[in-house]
């Protein structure tokens, strides 16, 4: 028998299949009326109807609260203009969210500006020289090289260097007092105390002696705290007497004082001794730790080089050349143990990119060669007694072309960054390109993928995260300092290498081959002699442009003869259609480019963007260190 429902005590009525279905009916009424009223709202309105039909629409900021305070969503605007964001056909725009997006229009907005880290800024550091003092041509000229040194090597480790003269110590209230006190005063005396008046106008920071120069490693910490340029009191270094010394401008204006109320003033033959009169110490804060990092070239630690010392005692102008070129190999001396896996010259695709890279592999090629004029040759830095001495037999450096980036502290990287258009025509040989070859038959950022594989271990990852870790390789703190990277449609800046790597690099010896660049030479007169005829071409490119030996075959195909004869013109002509956008190449060298060969290299640009953002970072960022070094220079100037 069938169960009887009840509802507040009175028995329910049965539904028969007849009701049943009028229900059913009824509930598909409803649900199509409300599908036909509703759907219209969800359709945005036509323009003839937008009057007619007005709705109010909710703005995102209220529906979302989150994107109000959200830093990392897409803006809405370009940003500014900033000061000094153009060099040449580079644009940039600083942020510190450089890293956040893959591609930078997706916040310049702008496809032509690349999203570059925040500069980082440079402390000063003070060096004093007496330009009043009559001296004789050759004197001035061998006092400059070794000032230009100077500046070269602490500009490379990230310091602003400024060289002081007796023009900033007269700006000081403290000089009249001084001109009171001179009488009697030692000459030597007089010169530190107009040295540190100089310091004090500029506001302290840093204040070294110019034989006092950087050989470490970037991220050494002594040099990391001197770039951080916060010093909580004076303080010096106990090996390094007065060759440098740190702090406020408070503490080195009472400083000052101290060494002209001195009651030895007329006795004292230094700045030391006039302030150590009236305490056991002196005012400094004086650190007990070995300054590794820095190599002072002091009276004292002239010993260790016997010969130098007697030419300077001699011949005051050939000893201080003969110094001057003995720092210099110290410091190129000093780089090579730094990395001591060799240089890697990255190579990409390399069944056809061997032309390519052969700037970047004559760079590595002077890098790992020594200094012809090295005074003495097997000796080591003051600071560094146990290096390994520059022998281009007894320790070469090794040179390797492998296809893939490696991320290795002890292993200095130097990359080529193609163009999309260079590399699409060299990897497939191609005089011409199409875009149904574009579309159909290419490999979509071919170069920044095939760079960055081994970072993810041949994981299947996006474009954009690898473009991410090409940025962080190139401009990252950790990076910078480990790695060039120019561009192959581009010749080496004359003058950047010297400045970015803190030496003056050797010329291309006379003997190297394009299969064997640490090769013996061939007698080292004639070696000599080739480099004193080629040293005034050193910076010019097409005099610098050694093809790289064949690479393994683990690295990937190796190109046949043909393919090799076939290079140098598919990359001139590349060349040619991607400079086709700079203004300057095409007055200057006349470049004729069609609009068809315009349209295919814009086709390939967005087809390879990730290739493309790579180019344009590593160009953008290159370009934003030439303009601060002029910046720099014309200040200085």
């Amino acid at each position: 028998m069938p169960r009887q429902y009840v509802l507040f005590g009175r028995p329910l009525p049965r539904l028969g299949s007849r009701h049943l279905s009028l229900l059913l009916v009824s509930v598909s009424l409803f649900a199509i009326f409300s599908l036909l009223f509703t759907l219209p709202s969800a359709i945005p309105t036509g323009p003839s109807l937008q009057i007619a039909d007005h709705k109010l629409s909710i703005p995102d900021s209220i529906k979302n609260p989150w994107n109000k305070v959200n830093p990392f969503k897409q803006p809405a605007h370009a940003p500014p203009r900033q000061k000094n964001d153009t060099y040449g056909q580079s644009s940039w725009y600083a942020n510190w969210k450089w890293l956040s997006y893959p591609f930078s229009s997706s916040v310049t907005l702008d496809e032509s500006r690349s999203l570059l880290p925040e500069l980082a800024q440079r402390p000063p550091i003070y060096v004093y020289y007496d330009n009043t003092i009559e001296r004789e041509k050759a004197t001035k000229e061998v006092e400059s090289d070794i000032l230009l040194s100077w500046r070269r090597a602490w500009w490379a480790q990230g310091f602003k260097p400024i060289i002081l003269s007796p023009a900033e110590a007269m700006n000081n209230p403290m000089y009249e007092e001084l001109q009171h006190r001179s009488e009697g005063m030692d000459a030597s005396l007089k010169t530190d105390i107009m040295r540190w008046l100089a310091w004090e106008n500029m506001g302290g920071g840093l204040l070294a002696h110019y034989f006092l120069f950087p050989m470490g490693a970037y991220d050494d910490p002594l040099l990391v705290y001197l770039r951080r340029g916060e010093f909580p009191g004076l303080t010096r270094w106990k090996d390094l007497g007065d060759g440098l010394f740190v702090g406020p401008k408070a503490d080195v204006a009472k400083t000052i004082k101290l060494a002209l109320a001195s009651p030895n003033l007329k006795t004292a033959k230094n700045f030391l001794e006039a302030t150590s009169a009236s305490k056991e110490e002196g005012p400094f804060t004086i650190d007990d730790t070995e300054p590794s990092s820095l190599a002072f070239y002091s009276a004292s630690a002239l010993k260790l080089y016997p010969k130098v010392a007697e030419t300077i005692g001699g011949d005051r102008v050939a000893g201080l050349k003969s110094l001057n070129e003995l720092i210099n190999a110290h410091l190129h001396q000093t780089w090579q143990n730094l990395f001591s896996e060799g240089i890697a010259v990255v190579k990409p695709l390399p069944q056809h990119t061997t032309h390519m890279i052969a700037p970047s592999y004559s760079v590595a090629l002077r890098l790992a060669s020594c200094p012809a004029n090295n005074p003495l040759p097997s000796s080591c830095p003051p600071n560094r007694p146990k290096c390994v001495p520059c022998s281009t037999t007894a320790h070469p450096i090794k040179i390797s072309t492998p296809a893939h980036y490696k991320n290795s502290s002890a292993m200095y990287t130097i990359g080529t960054v193609p163009h999309p258009y260079t590399i699409q025509s060299l990897s497939s040989m191609r005089e011409q390109i199409t875009v149904p070859w574009i579309r159909r038959d290419s490999v979509r950022d071919a170069w920044v993928g095939d760079l960055i594989t081994n970072l993810f271990k041949g994981k299947a990852v996006p474009a954009g995260a690898r473009v991410l870790r090409f940025k962080e390789a190139v401009a990252g703190e950790y990076g910078s300092a480990r790695s060039l990277w120019l561009t192959a449609e581009r010749d080496t800046p004359e003058g950047i290498l010297d400045w970015h790597f803190g030496f003056d690099l050797p010329a291309l010896p006379s003997s190297s081959t394009s299969g064997s660049p640490n090769k013996e030479k061939e007698g080292e007169h004639k070696h000599d002699d080739a480099t004193e005829k080629i040293e005034s071409e050193i910076h010019k490119p097409k005099d610098t442009s050694i093809l790289p030996p064949i690479h393994d075959e683990k690295e990937g195909p190796v190109p046949s003869e043909q393919d090799l004869k076939l290079e140098p013109n598919l990359l001139l002509l590349a060349k040619t259609i991607v400079s086709s956008s700079d203004e300057a190449e095409i007055k200057n060298k006349k470049i004729h480019v069609t609009k068809e060969e315009i349209k295919i290299r814009e086709a390939v640009e967005a087809w390879n963007l990730a290739d493309w953002e790579a180019w344009r970072f590593a160009r953008a960022y290159l370009a934003r260190k030439e303009m601060e070094r002029e910046k720099w220079a014309e200040e200085e100037e």
